[in-house]
């Protein structure tokens, strides 16, 4: 059952970041990060409310701090995230970014899980199809680039902050799902997942007086339009994955990280970036080991 949740986790979140690309892709808009934050934060907090006043979630403060850690490492890897998004190519800006599900992979398999067969080399194609996308975006020509970039009316660039925050990125959501594994085996999938998006909720909160009361910012319906939709696919990829992490760490973690090849292709589709026969090749190695692992889910 855990291939399903995190195949739902990974077309939810590539769909997320599709929307979130566009809606932080402004670079003249200096709080679209925060303004992502309070747009996952306000979904997050309806379907918590949902949760809990409908279907009968028992949430205590003691659950909330239980899970803080790992909620804190979420969402300070998503904030970083989304301020990438305003200067590089996130989904494929970096062999390092895309690389967090290999890590958690290997923890998981250092502290005692362990695989049967093929599923050894369903996670090596997909932690491979993921690194390697990275690779090909670093080592890309810049003028091939910058003709791929074009039709988005996107520009991006390779500079100190294009490889800090994928590294930051990699090591808070790699900590974090090392972290959600663990404490998943203590706690309800369901309290754990209502305690994180109320924490998200907080944060939320936090960066609405930032930006609307300090710096006195505006939000705009139309605007804030896209970041809204991404929101909405944030939240039922993250409902999905809190049960494939609690099924299955090892396996699903590098499976779930496959979603930025998927994200890259509905950058190829609905805003017409162009890709080279080297991206496709190594989406095929992702999609290729997905499929192992599905077929051999024991």
């Amino acid at each position: 059952m855990w291939f399903w949740f995190a195949l739902a986790a990974l077309l939810c979140w590539s769909g997320s970041d599709l929307f979130s690309k566009i809606g932080c892709s402004d670079q003249k808009d200096h709080n679209s990060h925060l303004k992502m934050v309070m747009m996952v934060g306000l979904v997050m907090g309806i379907h918590a409310a949902y949760e809990i006043f409908v279907s009968g979630v028992s949430i205590t403060m003691e659950a909330i701090l239980t899970y803080l850690p790992v909620s804190l490492l979420y969402i300070g890897s998503m904030t970083l995230g989304y301020l990438g998004l305003r200067y590089i190519e996130l989904s494929i800006s970096s062999p390092i970014c895309n690389s967090s599900g290999a890590i958690v992979a290997i923890l998981c398999l250092c502290t005692g899980d362990r695989l049967v067969g093929l599923q050894y080399l369903g996670v090596v194609l997909v932690c491979f199809g993921v690194i390697a996308l990275g690779v090909v975006e670093m080592r890309e020509d810049d003028q091939l680039r910058l003709e791929r970039q074009k039709a988005c009316n996107m520009k991006y660039t390779k500079s100190f902050l294009a490889l800090l925050l994928p590294v930051l990125y990699c090591l808070l959501d790699a900590l974090g799902t090392f972290a959600d594994g663990i404490v998943l085996e203590r706690l309800d999938e369901d309290v754990a997942n209502v305690a994180y998006e109320l924490t998200f909720l907080f944060a939320a909160v936090v960066c609405f007086i930032i930006v609307c009361v300090i710096k006195k910012d505006k939000l705009t319906i139309p605007h804030e339009g896209p970041k809204l939709i991404g929101a909405c696919f944030e939240t039922a990829g993250q409902f999905a994955y809190i049960y494939a992490i609690a099924s299955n760490t090892a396996m699903a973690a590098p499976m779930i990280s496959a979603y930025c090849a998927v994200s890259v292709l509905w950058s190829r589709i609905f805003l017409k970036e162009k890709l080279s026969w080297k991206h496709y090749l190594t989406i095929a190695a992702a999609v290729a080991g997905i499929v192992i692992l599905g077929v051999f889910d024991a």
